[in-house]
């Protein structure tokens, strides 16, 4: 992290918002000082905290989701007190919100093999995105307990000897079981966004080896036991499919659809399309958010979830080859580009992997986003990073060799991520050889926003024989 600065300039933004927010609202009654109290004591404490707490990474992400609710909360502003009222609330709430972007870019360590952000009030809207967005997926996540924190040790502890003792460890990819052809499965036409799609499901059929800790638990979520996906295709038998792997928290048609937009892939660019749900998202949710318990810190249960993705994307893609012989590459994003990097490293037949601002090591995302207190429950339980990674690396596309050949496999990332540091996407880079990669000015959320972006991808489904030249 760099020196971080004693006074930075850009905390009198969200300090001066707060106050602004904080200071009218008694004039307003009660329902005023109600809208008022939350932006206002986010804003202004985020703005104090970077005054005489700098170089704490959470303080931009507080700044910037107050700023986020400041807009939301202002909207009754316009009834209640008039426009001109109305739109100074807007403001101060999206200048403070561009603050918190400002002040995050400031505290980031440059990396080696990564571009220098440029700075810009552009680049720091889009960073303060990340940010917002990581205080609301923390704030729902269900964190595991102290007395659970002991039980996660007992596990690790267990399965690093199993592992050892079968060879696992020396040999990753030797955990992972050839699945069977899928003999059975249901499909049904159905439509989201005007948009027409059949929706395939069948029962996954995993388990996690004979006795591997967690076993029984993990066998006991039953939403997980079917496997899920949307298909989108068209008749003939030689048109080339795409896999197309979605993020973190999604999992739902409306959601995956937007982010693989079936206008361009399907209908500009001739590809057969098949959106897989991973373990414990969308229909497979154990909880109330869509991908709960995937990265709360149960070491066995993310390893259990990557090992039932490589098993059911391997059966879907013997599926797909018996509708054709067509080539089938893989794209992405986010844990969708973890889980095409590591499905690169199993299957020896994939056309091409697009990696978009993948995430590339469990351990080391979760020990920079986890809350404190939460970590230090880990570490005193005896659960250190080191370990936690020493045991993944039977799911780590760190680890395992990419089948796919080194002119086909392709990675984006942005230079100011803050969901997925740019470090993940650089060291998955280097350990595929360093083929093609673009990077581009902005944050996780933002490459949609980068041209560059959508002529890469086109580039690499072009040169991979996906789709034509042109």
């Amino acid at each position: 992290m760099r020196e971080p600065m004693r006074w930075p300039r850009e905390a009198w933004i969200p300090l001066l918002a707060g106050v602004l927010w904080l200071w009218r609202a008694p004039e307003h009654g009660l329902m005023g000082f109600l809208f008022s109290i939350v932006p206002g004591c986010m804003l202004l404490g985020s703005g104090v905290s970077m005054l005489l707490m700098p170089g704490d990474r959470r303080i931009a992400q507080f700044a910037a989701a107050g700023g986020v609710l400041g807009v939301v909360f202002a909207l009754p502003a316009f009834v209640q007190v008039g426009f001109l009222a109305g739109c100074l609330l807007i403001a101060i709430s999206v200048a403070g919100f561009v603050a918190a972007g400002v002040h995050s870019v400031r505290l980031e360590p440059t990396q080696d093999d990564v571009p220098d952000p440029v700075p810009s009030l552009w680049l720091a809207a889009q960073v303060a995105a990340d940010e917002a967005l990581l205080s609301w997926m923390l704030a729902r996540m269900a964190l595991p307990q102290r007395d659970e924190q002991v039980r996660v040790e007992r596990e690790v502890t267990a399965a690093r000897e199993l592992f050892e003792s079968r060879g696992w460890l020396e040999k990753p990819v030797a955990y992972h079981a050839s699945p069977p052809p899928l003999e059975r499965v249901s499909l049904r036409p159905t439509r989201v966004r005007g948009i027409k799609f059949e929706h395939l499901w069948f029962e996954s059929g995993y388990e996690p080896h004979a006795g591997e800790p967690g076993r029984e638990r993990w066998l006991s979520y039953a939403s997980n036991r079917t496997a899920h996906a949307w298909v989108l295709r068209d008749a003939g038998p030689d048109r080339p499919w795409l896999v197309c792997i979605h993020g973190y928290v999604m999992g739902w048609p409306l959601l995956d659809l937007s982010l693989f937009p079936p206008e361009l892939f399907r209908d500009r660019l001739g590809l057969n399309m098949i959106v897989p749900t991973l373990p414990l998202h969308g229909r497979r949710s154990l909880g109330r958010q869509s991908g709960e318990g995937f990265f709360r810190g149960d070491v066995m249960d993310m390893i259990h979830a990557e090992a039932q993705a490589m098993w059911d994307l391997r059966r879907m893609l013997g599926w797909v080859r018996e509708q054709s012989d067509a080539p089938i590459g893989v794209y992405g994003i986010s844990l969708g580009g973890y889980n095409a990097a590591l499905l690169a490293c199993l299957d020896d037949s994939l056309a091409c992997a697009i990696a978009g601002v993948p995430v590339a090591d469990f351990a080391r995302i979760v020990f920079r986003h986890a809350p404190p207190l939460h970590l230090r429950d880990v570490v005193d339980a005896g659960l250190v990073e080191e370990r936690m990674r020493e045991l993944k690396r039977v799911v780590s596309p760190l680890v395992l060799e990419p089948r796919v050949a080194p002119d086909r496999r392709w990675l984006f990332a942005g230079v100011a991520d803050r969901i997925v540091p740019p470090d993940h996407v650089r060291d998955l880079w280097r350990h595929w050889g360093r083929p093609p990669i673009t990077w581009y000015q902005g944050s996780h959320l933002s490459f949609r926003a980068h041209p560059e972006v959508g002529a890469f991808v086109h580039r690499a489904l072009r040169e991979s024989g996906l789709t034509a030249a042109g």
